[in-house]
């Protein structure tokens, strides 16, 4: 299983699934990271968190615990 915390910056990846309890999953779907979304790394800061995406269009920050919690194919 391939996280996208594993996509290094400059690389995309599409959405294969979801993990997570329910308000952490409804949180990243309400971000508008779905199945079949793809999902471009744009930075990672210093430590690693957090991790700067592009998805749909417009930028978003997401924790390494969150990133965890996507699977990408």
């Amino acid at each position: 299983m391939k996280t996208l915390r594993q996509i290094p910056c400059g690389k995309s990846a599409t959405v294969a699934k979801l993990h997570g309890d329910g308000a952490i999953k409804r949180r990243i779907m309400d971000m508008g990271i779905t199945k079949g979304t793809e999902v471009f790394v744009r930075k990672v800061a210093p430590l690693g968190d957090p991790i700067e995406v592009t998805v749909r269009g417009y930028e978003l920050s997401i924790r390494k615990s969150e990133a965890e919690q996507i699977e990408v194919g």
